[in-house]
């Protein structure tokens, strides 16, 4: 079958040139729309629902969340795994899907789900859906760091500024802040007072939640003009909070800053971010969408970030903390001066020792030609470019090299044996050189396999306490190997 293929090839120039054109053509597409990663994606197709049930304690969450949701998502189609962690004012419930699900798909199944199962959570309590990212999701992270401003500045920085702009950039499925101070208003009762007054939290709790509030009140039409009525009632500050009417005792309001002092203060946090062991700064982490070029997220999002650095406060510098584009960027120059050096050799190899200038030509086009169909197969096979597969294709340069310089040799030889005949020269080499090369291949195959077997006989041998002394003698090389190479 190759040999015909051969003979084929060898009468059919012209055909063989285009084919190989319409490869490279075909291997450049794909180069170009490949998506770059630092890191295979092994990850399964799996959904995150996230539930926040604030100052519960874990087994509270376990039984009251955690176990609703997890239950209700076993029915979920082509759910194989589900898995439900609680935690102190949270909860977490991962749907692994099996393998190929879009996930997409499976997003929307869990979402239905999820409709069903709310029911059974406590009021206030509502689920959600995590980013749509994979567990290698983390592209790139980034701090905040400023002179003139604190933690609680930083984080509203990163909050309002920050986390929306680049949740924008074409690519990022989230963008989670971490670190510094999140604002909040604090109300801190006198139990005293609440005492003598009769009120109780759940009576301050329920005012301050209805007072901060607009209301509107239809339209009021007068001389043929028409007024919205509306009743603006949010809260700005402590000074507005601190003004709410809790109750009126014998005409005399009784106000929220009466029984209570309003104040404004840190949120409570779980973890700290530090920036090189100097001090707390606040940041943030974005997460590419699932499917995404990780090289043209991280560009995208340097871009947002430079567009919105301008807007941000006098002093206010962005600190990049992990960048995976700098790991990508290393595994293309590494292959691109791989690629480079084994050109460099074949030409030196074929011009020192064939003195044939053209030949070398041969194999350093087929080289980069070779990739780019290897490209166009990882494409057609929805297969990314990553540090695992960029290095598969180096060290398959090695191999290709040789096979190559033997091939160029030998049709190098007949050739100058019978100038007259190129063409059938030409087949006949390289069905001589394939020939050998299978009995290259046999042989190194056999000899491998017989190592492995005798390295785990000798495992096995030792491992049951008997003595391995006679089977060092399979390390020689096989018989079969001589003959292989006889009958080439």
């Amino acid at each position: 079958m190759i040999g015909k293929l051969i003979a084929w090839s060898a009468r059919n120039v012209v055909l063989v040139m285009v084919a190989t054109l319409f490869a490279v053509a075909g291997g450049l597409y794909a180069l170009r729309h490949l998506p770059l990663d630092a890191i295979p994606d092994l990850s399964d197709t799996q959904v995150i629902v996230y539930t926040d049930y604030p100052g519960q304690a874990p087994q509270v969450v376990e039984d009251q969340v955690t176990y609703p949701l997890t239950t209700a998502m076993l029915t979920v189609p082509k759910s194989k795994v589900v898995r439900g962690l609680s935690f102190f004012g949270v909860s977490f419930v991962y749907v692994i899907f099996e393998d190929g699900t879009d996930i997409y798909w499976a997003r929307s199944r869990v979402l239905e789900y999820l409709n069903t199962a709310a029911k059974r959570l406590p009021n206030g309590v509502t689920p959600t859906l995590g980013p749509d990212a994979t567990g290698v999701g983390w592209a790139y992270q980034y701090a905040i760091t400023s002179d003139r401003r604190n933690l609680a500045e930083t984080r509203s920085m990163q909050d309002w500024n920050l986390k929306f702009g680049l949740a924008k950039a074409e690519g990022v499925s989230e963008v989670a802040s971490v670190g510094g101070f999140v604002k909040q208003y604090n109300i801190v009762v006198d139990p005293q007072r609440m005492r003598d007054l009769g009120i109780t939290l759940d009576k301050i709790r329920d005012v301050v939640r209805a007072s901060n509030t607009d209301v509107g009140g239809r339209t009021v039409e007068l001389s043929e003009f028409e007024f919205i009525v509306r009743g603006r009632g949010y809260l700005r500050g402590t000074d507005d909070i601190g003004k709410v009417m809790l109750k009126s005792d014998n005409g005399t309001p009784v106000l929220l800053k009466d029984v209570a002092r309003i104040e404004l203060g840190p949120d409570e946090r779980r973890g700290i971010t530090d920036l090189d062991g100097k001090g707390e700064v606040a940041g943030g982490i974005t997460l590419q969408r699932f499917g995404s070029n990780a090289l043209d997220v991280i560009d995208n999002v340097k871009k947002r970030m430079a567009e919105l650095l301008p807007s941000l406060p006098e002093g206010t510098k962005i600190v990049p903390v992990y960048d995976r584009s700098r790991l990508i960027e290393s595994a293309i120059e590494t292959l691109k001066h791989t690629l480079f050096e084994e050109s460099v050799v074949v030409a030196l190899v074929c011009i020192i020792f064939l003195l044939h200038v053209r030949s070398a030509l041969v194999a350093i086009l087929m080289l980069p030609v070779g990739i780019l169909m290897a490209f166009g197969a990882m494409r057609l096979l929805g297969l990314g470019a990553n540090i695992m597969s960029l290095g598969g294709i180096a060290i398959a340069i090695g191999a290709m090299i040789d096979g190559a310089v033997v091939m160029i040799e030998n049709a190098h030889k007949h050739l100058e044996r019978a100038p007259r005949v190129r063409t059938d020269a030409r087949s006949s080499s390289r069905r001589r050189e394939r020939s050998g090369q299978r009995c290259s291949s046999a042989c190194s195959l056999s000899q491998y396999l017989s190592r492995r077997s005798s390295l785990w006989s000798l495992r096995r041998a030792g491992c049951s306490g008997r003595s391995p002394s006679p089977r060092p003698s399979r390390w020689r090389r096989p018989p079969s190997c001589r003959s292989h190479w006889s009958r080439c």
